[in-house]
């Protein structure tokens, strides 16, 4: 067996940025330039964290899963990938001009990458052929960006064999990122739980950006993420997988919200 070590706090002179918390969960106030100069910092420093890409479904789903919402409360950084969140920190009183949203973070590191010659590893996909594609696309798209590896692990639990195995494939990749796609709420946990294990510097869940970026899945327009109704598209082209969510998860974020931000504003009042 593998043994585990110590987690490290990311270094001091790594700034955070600062938080606020909506409806219980810790969301930093950052845009693509903070976090990804976070990222680089990180890596720069050789500390050690994870990254959660929180949208409306992950704050609500980690209200009915402790699981979830400790790997949330133990991560580095959870950045706003959903526009309503966006909304809500800007109703709270904190200014900020766009979401996090995972696909695009993804693309603008490999941009950067490209340049700095940070490696990569590639944790999640559908199945190997698909991991394969999206490391073929990102290649072409980001020519000069290091993808050092990649697994895409069975739709079950990993024995202890395995996990030892995917551990040390990662560790003697060096891999200065690993970025997981296999959805919330298990590359949450999954980071949690390996973030002891693994020498990469920084993991980031990113979800379903492996299936948009390997071409499995297309993307909403632009002016549907604008507007807060990039999952009306996604519920449009999944509705077995994702109706659920969507009818479950939207307007118990509503509710939550507006008692959140009437409670902010009486005590804002006084007695």
């Amino acid at each position: 067996m593998l043994q585990e070590g110590s987690v490290q706090p990311f270094p001091a002179q790594i700034q955070s940025p600062p938080t606020v918390d909506v409806v219980g969960v810790p969301l930093a106030v950052t845009d693509y330039t903070g976090t990804l100069d976070w990222i680089d910092g990180m890596v720069a420093e050789q500390g050690r964290g994870y990254v959660c890409v929180c949208n409306v479904h992950t704050v609500m789903a980690s209200a009915e899963d402790p699981q979830l919402r400790s790997a949330i409360h133990a991560s580095s950084i959870n950045v706003p990938d959903g526009q309503p969140l966006v909304w809500a920190i800007n109703a709270l009183g904190y200014p900020l001009r766009e979401r996090v949203y995972g696909p695009e973070l993804m693309q603008r590191a490999c941009a950067r990458a490209a340049a700095t010659g940070q490696r990569f590893y590639l944790y999640g996909g559908r199945n190997q052929g698909a991991l394969v594609q999206l490391a073929l696309n990102l290649r072409q798209r980001f020519p000069g960006v290091k993808i050092v590896g990649g697994y895409s692990p069975p739709h079950r639990p990993l024995t202890g064999e395995e996990r030892d195995a995917v551990v040390q494939e990662i560790n003697q990749s060096r891999a200065d990122v690993v970025w997981v796609g296999i959805g919330v709420p298990k590359q949450e946990k999954w980071m949690a739980e390996s973030r002891p294990l693994l020498e990469a510097p920084v993991l980031i869940g990113v979800g379903a950006a492996f299936d948009f970026h390997a071409g499995l899945m297309p993307q909403a327009p632009n002016w549907m993420q604008r507007v807060g109704l990039e999952w009306s598209y996604r519920l449009a082209h999944e509705p077995r997988r994702l109706w659920r969510r969507y009818t479950r998860y939207n307007p118990r974020f509503v509710g939550a919200f507006a008692r959140q931000l009437a409670e902010q504003r009486r005590l804002r009042r006084g007695p």
